[in-house]
């Protein structure tokens, strides 16, 4: 989801819950996304992944930025689309059962997403993370061209 405030681009990225990032702030930030789930449109995973994440129900026109592979090997898809999100209202996560510390037995709950808003691109690139970095390149082009 991106806006455009006082002639600024801005993108609206996700902090993941969970015990492995409470206190990270860069290069962990990620576009809401998630799991195809079997014979599922990846434009339509992509619309529900989003909505489960962070709770806003997206609304088109959708703009294909591509796909990019991540370090851990997981392919993302990615559209955009312009939207926006009241700043001072948070996000509606599901949630996610994990053994913590792993292989101790011990499971606890955490919300999939913990935070989430939106940043300038400039900001965006310091705390998104860098492998993500090309679909805000293509975000950028594709603002640019609609514009």
């Amino acid at each position: 989801m991106y806006r455009v405030r006082e002639g600024e681009l801005e993108v609206f990225i996700a902090h993941p819950g969970g015990p492995w990032f409470p206190n990270r702030d860069t290069d962990v930030w990620t576009i809401p996304k998630g799991e195809l789930e079997a014979g599922e449109d990846l434009l339509a995973a992509a619309i529900r992944e989003f909505q489960e994440e962070v709770g806003i129900t997206p609304a088109g026109p959708y703009h294909e930025l591509g796909s990019i592979r991540q370090k851990g090997g997981k392919t993302v898809h990615a559209w955009a689309f312009a939207g926006d999100h009241p700043e001072d209202q948070p996000v509606k996560s599901n949630r996610v059962d994990i053994e913590w510390p792993p292989g101790s037995g011990k499971w606890g709950s955490w919300p999939e997403i913990d935070r989430a808003g939106f940043f300038s691109v400039t900001a965006a690139r310091v705390k998104l993370k860098q492998s993500q970095h090309p679909l805000l390149d293509r975000l950028v082009q594709t603002v640019r061209g609609i514009a």
